[in-house]
């Protein structure tokens, strides 16, 4: 892996989330009259509903790998391959987690700016972030990790 790849990894994934919709409240400052009236109105509810649907699965997952006494460190060899809870669903609901939280943040403060870098971070994890953890994972659990990929999706 090249450097800037290993410089990023040491930003917590939760703190690069936060950074980017940080940075998207830049423009948002100078320009939140563009986003039309009538979609404000609803936006609070909405990103609410996905505030809490991002906290309770970012919750619900932290506290199984606290219990199964693993990692949840980028990198790091886990002790022990999680499959239950939302780990059913998705390989990565913590990652889907922050992502809901992310857009229900920007729909809370109403602000569409911050939504325009989401991609940006979905991309740095999809290409950066899960490709390194996979591989940890099939050196430390090989072929019972090669079987739960096969059952369970990446992003659900």
């Amino acid at each position: 892996m090249n450097n800037p790849s290993r410089f990023l990894l040491h930003v917590p994934v939760p703190w690069v989330f936060v950074l980017a919709y940080l940075i998207g409240v830049i423009p948002e400052l100078r320009h939140s009259s563009l986003i039309p009236a009538s979609a404000v109105r609803g936006s609070a509810l909405v990103g609410a509903v996905f505030f809490a649907l991002g906290a309770i699965i970012a919750g619900w997952a932290l506290i199984i790998f606290h219990k199964a006494k693993t990692t949840t460190v980028p990198g790091k060899s886990s002790t022990r391959l999680v499959t239950w809870g939302p780990y059913r669903f998705t390989r990565n609901p913590m990652y889907v987690a922050l992502t809901l939280a992310f857009i229900g943040e920007a729909g809370l403060m109403k602000q569409i700016w911050p939504l325009l870098m989401l991609p940006l971070v979905l991309a740095y994890v999809q290409w950066i972030v899960i490709p390194l953890e996979e591989s940890k994972l099939k050196e430390v659990f090989g072929e019972q990790y090669e079987q739960y990929c096969s059952r369970v999706r990446r992003w659900a």
